[in-house]
């Protein structure tokens, strides 16, 4: 990318920016830059030849791979105008392919081996360079399958930075910055695994127990599922896609890349053994005992009930073992927010974090990024930085890509993380980890968003929409009229996570609520920013019409609404700010939280000091754990043009908002 757009947008943003913010800031927003700043002194780079030109310049070296790029369309596309990244075995590394395999040279592999290894090679979207992930999830290959690489320090050679791409594939050079893309050479052929995630579980040695518990529930026959062969959609929507209406950058649409496959694909989170040994659990009976005595405690209706049936969800084994999977797929890197969260996260307020539902009914798992001492990522855990609430709230950490060992732990439909304690959903998790307010990125409300290159999609196209097709999006259901698309992420917007699930035309959609962690009454709360362009939204609780219709178009500073910013008109002590915020509630509205910087936080745009972003109260209501919710919203205009932003969703106990504190503003 030798030209350089920085995108200064909002949906409706009237913001002003200065203009020296953006040249203090343009060295941060693209890490995806070929200049000469950035280039490493080993780094090749070549103002002149593709990465085909360049794997024929080395023919020596790279022969053979060029023979099976050769044998599929793929070779050409490297040579054409595009941003590609290529991990290119040598010759050495292709010898040992087909040894291992049983070919006597290159010429032996099969045309659809060949399409494979090269389609495995190639991300397509995108040239993407150590400095810009510097460990974890890189994107999405060309078999839709995710390519990961980890750091580590080779002691032989003075501690020397070296990399493993999807754990077992080393680059023995990397950045080689071409003029379509980057290569990074690698030692071994990366493997792309036919195996869903329980068969790939089943090969690993060090997780036999979880292996077993996994097979003895059946949940086993849950995470067999890879792609929807129903699914179809036109290929002119994929490749040259449609305008969708959604103000970017002045412009009333923004260009929609419609999904082209829907796949299904899950996470696990899996103790190792040695974790078990260290609680006494040897075996299976060991396990079964240990989840009865957390999930009797849990749920003391249900003791005793459902023992011996492994099978049934309120078996407590049953539960232990769905606890720890999700129905959609999360590298590591890609657990709690995305690649602005280190730019545009008040870390010293709160620790970056997700919620997702899990596949044990009517439970959530937390997923905290404290920063300082305490930094990686860990479930159900309650502290700021190296702060915890209490002992009890320290979390289950995952292991990062480079922790994990040289275990290849990606399947055809899914990964599995190791964890470093047992996890549980258990009294202490329930009553006090989910005391909080619960903030869902609108994003992860369906499985498909995340299965399918919807959140957090990287590609070099700009800032471009996700298109999602009504009965292909799980959880979620869509008029004929309706369009819902995720938008990709922008330092600019002034947006919780930089994006927002755009839902556009005389739109009527219904998505399911996850679940609440216990019984009591909670606020639904929306997120959005208003603008002119916006509808106007009646919204439904399982039926039930949530009070009068949001319109989004008003501003929050209009006296329906009554922002006040911070230490203006009188207000300047904490109490009187709280006071402030409180009148606001009343009126069922909040501002936005402090904690998300528009631009980054060496900004002053904290969205909960700008004019735009809104909370709206949607409706207050006794919600149960046992019980399913959806959230209808109707477009009332009669006007295709109008469209909702939806920023994001939240459910906040009464213990939160109405204690005697005051609920918190991050």
């Amino acid at each position: 990318m030798k030209k350089i757009s920085i995108l200064l947008h909002q949906i409706g943003d009237r913001v002003k920016v200065l203009s020296a913010v953006v040249l203090i800031t343009m060295p941060m927003l693209y890490s995806c830059v070929d200049n000469d700043d950035n280039i490493p002194e080993t780094m090749y780079t070549s103002e002149k030849i593709t990465a085909g030109a360049f794997l024929m310049e080395q023919q020596d070296r790279f022969s053979d791979f060029i023979a099976v790029l050769k044998r599929t369309p793929y070779f050409s596309l490297l040579t054409t105008y595009g941003r590609y990244t290529v991990f290119a075995p040598t010759n050495d590394a292709m010898s040992k392919y087909c040894e291992l395999n049983g070919y006597g040279s290159v010429a032996g592999i099969p045309d659809a081996i060949c399409d494979s290894i090269a389609r495995t090679h190639i991300i397509r979207k995108g040239a993407f360079f150590t400095s810009d992930v510097p460990e974890g999830n890189v994107g999405l290959n060309m078999l839709d399958q995710y390519i990961s690489w980890s750091g580590d320090s080779d002691v032989t050679n003075g501690n020397r930075l070296i990399y493993y791409v999807n754990k077992n594939s080393r680059m023995t050079e990397f950045n080689d910055s071409v003029t379509n893309g980057v290569v990074h050479i690698v030692d071994r052929v990366l493997s792309s695994s036919s195996n869903y995630l329980p068969e790939k579980m089943e090969e690993d040695s060090t997780i036999t127990i979880f292996s077993e518990a996994l097979r003895e529930t059946a949940l086993i026959d849950s995470l067999h599922n890879y792609q929807d062969a129903d699914y179809s959609i036109g290929i002119d929507s994929v490749t040259l896609g449609t305008q969708e209406r959604c103000l970017n950058n002045g412009s009333p649409t923004m260009l929609c890349k419609w999904v082209s496959n829907r796949y299904f694909k899950y996470t696990a989170f899996v103790e190792p053994d040695s974790v078990y040994h260290r609680y006494g659990i040897r075996n299976l009976d060991d396990l079964k005992a240990y989840a009865k005595r957390i999930y009797d405690a849990t749920y003391p209706e249900d003791a005793g009930l459902y023992d011996n049936d492994f099978t049934h969800r309120k078996n407590p084994l049953n539960r232990f073992v769905s606890y720890h999977l999700l129905d959609r797929i999360i590298m590591y890197n890609d657990l709690v927010g995305n690649e602005l969260t280190s730019q545009c996260w008040k870390t010293t307020l709160a620790d970056p974090e997700e919620f997702y539902e899990t596949m044990c009914p009517g439970t959530l798992v937390r997923l905290a990024m404290p920063s300082g001492s305490a930094a990686g990522i860990y479930i159900n855990r309650r502290g700021l930085m190296n702060r915890l609430y209490d002992e009890q709230s320290r979390g289950v950490k995952v292991l990062a890509t480079s922790e994990s060992g040289k275990t290849d732990q990606q399947a055809l439909n899914g990964y599995y993380h190791y964890i470093d304690d047992i996890l549980v959903f258990d009294t202490h998790t329930r009553d006090v980890i989910f005391n909080c307010r619960m903030r869902f990125d609108p994003a992860t409300l369906s499985p498909d968003f995340m299965n399918c290159d919807g959140r957090n999609h990287k590609d070099t196209e700009g800032n471009t929409i996700r298109g999602f097709k009504s009965g292909f999006t799980k959880h979620w259901t869509m008029s004929e009229e309706s369009f819902v698309g995720v938008t990709g992420n922008d330092i600019w917007w002034a947006s919780f996570m930089g994006h927002v699930v755009v839902i556009s035309g005389r739109f009527d959609v219904t998505f399911k609520l996850p679940p609440v962690p216990k019984r009591g009454t909670y606020e639904i709360r929306m997120g959005y920013t208003p603008n002119e362009e916006r509808g106007v939204i009646q919204a439904y609780l399982n039926g039930v019409p949530c009070g009068i219709p949001v319109d989004m178009r008003i501003y929050p500073t209009s006296p329906e609404i009554g922002f006040i910013a911070d230490g203006s008109e009188g207000a300047q002590t904490a109490e009187e700010i709280k006071m402030q915020d409180k009148a606001l509630h009343n009126r069922g509205f909040m501002k936005g939280p402090d904690i998300w910087y528009q631009g980054g936080t060496s900004t002053t745009n904290a969205l909960r000091a700008l004019n735009l972003p809104t909370r709206r109260v949607l409706a207050t209501e006794n919600l149960d754990p046992e019980k399913t919710y959806y959230l209808r919203l109707r477009q009332v205009l009669d006007d295709p043009e109008k469209y909702c932003n939806f920023n994001y969703l939240e459910l906040c106990p009464k213990s939160v908002y109405g204690s005697p504190e005051g609920e918190d503003q991050h």
